[in-house]
């Protein structure tokens, strides 16, 4: 059976987790299919965004127990190389020109919530569950925090990973760890109509957009204005700002 379920509709790729049976637990397999996945789509000028949910019940459970096991096995070199796998995926998800959607139902925990965080997007069922319950044996959700605290504030962080609690999508959206949340019974209609609208969007602006957001991450004011002034020219010599310009002045006429 294969990890990653790949299928689209209307120029939206869905991405499935194909574990149903262990929750969509993260294992290497799973996360070496789902980046070559994203890379292919990537490459595909006809798709406009990029939907990632789970089969079965829950979106993603964490890391399942082999990898647990592997982990308490391996030396030092060996599990910095594990962990950059994960790295790997988190970086990609930011790199990817197209933007990324987290549909998440049931639970996303540990690494599985950090999957749905390091996502563009996060929408969530009202029954869905969120946590990073990682400090609850000795371990830190230490390259999620990275991105955690990008999403939310320090305090919020700081409460999420060293107390482990599990929380509701209410709560996430509260805090906002998630941008939407919608009835479990239109859950999946919710999902298709909230993506749709980056079929109406000129691609070029939304993807240098993504990219713009992320690159400023780190920077000072001035360096930030800076970049902003570099994509800014870019985008204006795009056919699709282009049009644009000349479209909206024609209504001006």
């Amino acid at each position: 059976m294969s990890e990653i379920l790949y299928e689209v509709q209307d120029k939206i790729a869905y991405v499935t987790l194909n574990r149903p049976e262990k929750r969509n637990a993260l294992n290497e397999a799973l996360i070496n299919s789902l980046k070559q996945v994203l890379q292919q789509i990537d490459k595909d000028s006809s798709l406009n965004a990029i939907v990632i949910r789970g089969a079965g019940t829950d979106f993603c459970s964490g890391a399942d127990l082999s990898s647990l096991r592997k982990i308490s096995e391996s030396d030092i070199l060996q599990n910095l190389s594990d962990a950059e796998k994960l790295m790997d995926l988190f970086l990609l998800l930011r790199r990817l020109k197209l933007p990324v959607i987290a549909a998440v139902t049931g639970r996303a925990l540990a690494g599985g919530c950090g999957l749905a965080t390091a996502c563009d997007i996060v929408l969530a069922a009202k029954s869905a569950s969120f946590g990073y319950p990682e400090v609850k044996i000795g371990f830190v959700p230490a390259m999620v925090t990275a991105i955690l605290r990008r999403n939310i504030s320090e305090k919020k962080a700081f409460e999420l990973i060293t107390q482990g609690f599990i929380f509701s999508a209410e709560h996430a959206e509260k805090i906002g760890l998630v941008n939407h949340v919608f009835d479990d019974e239109t859950f999946e209609e919710n999902v298709k109509e909230y993506v749709s609208v980056y079929n109406k969007l000129p691609k070029s602006a939304v993807s240098l957009s993504k990219k713009l957001l992320y690159q400023i991450d780190t920077l000072d004011f001035t360096s930030a204005l800076q970049i902003g002034a570099g994509i800014n020219t870019i985008a204006r010599f795009t056919d699709e700002c282009k049009a644009g310009i000349d479209k909206f002045l024609s209504k001006k006429d």
